[in-house]
């Protein structure tokens, strides 16, 4: 049987052995969360007299032999050994037997600790240390944060030799509440002292307390600076969850106190669960337009090198779940990797890192969202795209069940009466279709031709075109061919006459600062 090498952020089939290659330590620390080893490496960092520290997933300990090769090498020559059984006994039987009866065997203390908040006395039953250590420790893991994870090498110290000083006990890290770069978790005050213009727009970004709790928080570091960069006062907000009443309560209290603009929401799921005295989710309080922004539980390079986009995992969690609230999804900003190779601990630590370009992107998209929050309605601009698939005008603006052609007009007398600009908007869904009609649709037989919808001259979309970059224009035009290929294009000038001119036909109708489209064939 071959040997896989360990790779960090990754789970592996049961089916395949994987080899640590670590050497023996002081203390030994196993967890299936990919957080916590960046957090236990970072409190060893900062400690004075640290003790020699091994971490290592216990999803790379599924197979027997891996188990096995473990102990052997490493677990069996080591000081104190801590494992996080997320799942408990049932979802690692073998390794945990083996290691109860192996470490028991050869006087070195064993932690079986809980992967979540629930007591399990079947792994307090496989441990060996004194119900307090194992208490500590687990209480530590728990509450997460830098402190506790102190804790928790202080307390492995104090196992090894008594005579160290007592460790400090778990300190309860807040549900909720607010966090800035640097600082850690903060009060209103220091971050409103942080901000360049106390008068700029209020970006709200709400993040899973875990980050804070396992050393994730690089994507909420870099897009605080790029938020502040785009003209915004960040006001960055952890919570346990948002289906959790306090940091329900800790969102209202500080959105009355500090209201904002726009919300970015980097936790997963869906809510969509009445609150008290208010229908909708804690993200709505405000009354704002609350953008989906995606860290992502894939890999940089599967994303680079993939044709899928997100795995099907944060399409569910990040995408699909989420626009069951009405979120207003951004892209991923952030991705799961190696940020380095731990030599203290023989590890790759595995965190969130950011994405440069994407955090910027997103933090631009904030900054147009707060503009609009701020422009007069009368002054802003609304497309209405309707559906149009198969490419048949049969198939213009359908929707199973639906009068989708009522459902615009009704749009556009809508806005019209909250004070946008409408104006010659059609009498009914009959005058809507024939208006379409009468302009360039999918169907291809006389799009070019037909005198409605609005034009689009060839200068002004080479203007465009030609800021994009080179493989990006070569990979269109390869596949399909120039611009002047296009069926939507007429051509008015002869190339003989000076170069080729003309203007692209488009299924747009405009009432005033409103437009009506359709669905651009697909391709």
């Amino acid at each position: 049987m071959h040997l896989l090498v360990a790779q960090p952020g990754e789970s592996t089939d049961a089916a395949e052995a994987v080899d640590l290659s670590q050497t023996p330590a002081d203390v030994i620390i196993l967890t299936a969360a990919d957080t916590e080893p960046a957090a236990l490496a970072e409190a060893r960092a900062q400690m004075d007299d640290a003790p020699s520290l091994r971490l290592g997933s216990l999803l790379h300990l599924a197979h027997p032999m891996s188990v096995d090769l473990y102990l052997d090498q490493t677990a069996t020559k080591s000081r104190i050994v801590i494992a996080r059984v997320l799942g408990g006994e049932g979802y690692w039987s073998y390794g945990l037997e083996q290691f109860a009866a192996r470490l028991d065997a050869a006087g070195i203390p064993f932690a079986a600790l809980p992967g979540d908040d629930k007591p399990d006395d079947a792994l307090w039953r496989a441990s060996s240390v004194s119900r307090d250590v194992w208490e500590t420790l687990w209480y530590c893991f728990v509450e997460g944060g830098p402190d506790n994870m102190t804790t928790v090498l202080a307390t492995a110290q104090h196992v090894l030799d008594p005579t160290q000083p007592a460790p400090s006990p778990p300190r309860p890290l807040l549900r909720a509440g607010l966090y800035w770069p640097g600082t850690g978790i903060a009060d209103l005050s220091d971050i409103r002292a942080s901000w360049t213009n106390p008068d700029a727009p209020v970006a709200a970004l709400v993040f899973y307390r875990s980050l804070l709790q396992g050393a994730g928080l690089h994507p909420v570091n870099r897009m605080v600076r790029s938020l502040m960069a785009e003209g915004l006062n960040p006001l960055p907000i952890f919570v346990a969850s948002l289906k959790d009443p306090v940091s329900a309560g800790t969102l209202q209290s500080l959105f009355d106190q500090a209201p904002p603009t726009v919300v970015l929401n980097a936790t997963s799921f869906a809510v969509s669960a009445p609150q008290t005295g208010f229908s909708g989710t804690p993200l709505d309080l405000p009354g704002v337009p609350v953008m989906q922004t995606i860290f992502s539980g894939g890999t940089e390079e599967t994303w680079n090198e993939g044709l899928n986009g997100l795995s099907a995992r944060d399409i569910a969690m990040n995408v699909a779940l989420p626009e069951v609230d009405g979120r207003i999804l951004t892209r991923a900003v952030s991705f799961k990797s190696e940020a380095y190779f731990d030599e203290a601990t023989e590890c790759r630590i595995a965190t969130y890192r950011a994405e440069g370009t994407r955090i910027q992107f997103v933090a631009q998209q904030a900054a147009g969202w707060a503009r609009l929050a701020r422009t007069q309605r009368s002054d802003r601009r609304v497309a209405v795209i309707l559906a149009n698939y198969p490419n048949r005008d049969g198939r213009l603006a359908n929707g199973v069940g639906l009068d989708t052609p009522a459902s615009a007009v009704g749009v556009l007398s809508a806005l019209e009466s909250g004070g946008y600009a409408v104006a010659d908007r059609p009498a009914d869904s009959a005058d809507l279709m024939t208006r379409i009609q009468a302009g360039p649709t999918n169907w291809l037989t006389d799009r070019a031709q037909r005198t409605g919808g609005v034009r689009l001259a060839l200068d002004d979309y080479l203007e465009f075109y030609s800021d994009l970059p080179w493989d990006v224009r070569r990979q269109i035009e390869d596949r399909w061919g120039a611009p002047t290929d296009d069926p939507f294009f007429e051509q008015t000038k002869n190339q003989d006459a000076g170069g080729v001119s003309g203007e692209f036909a488009l299924s747009i109708l405009t009432f005033g600062n409103v437009v009506v489209g359709i669905q651009p064939a697909r391709g």
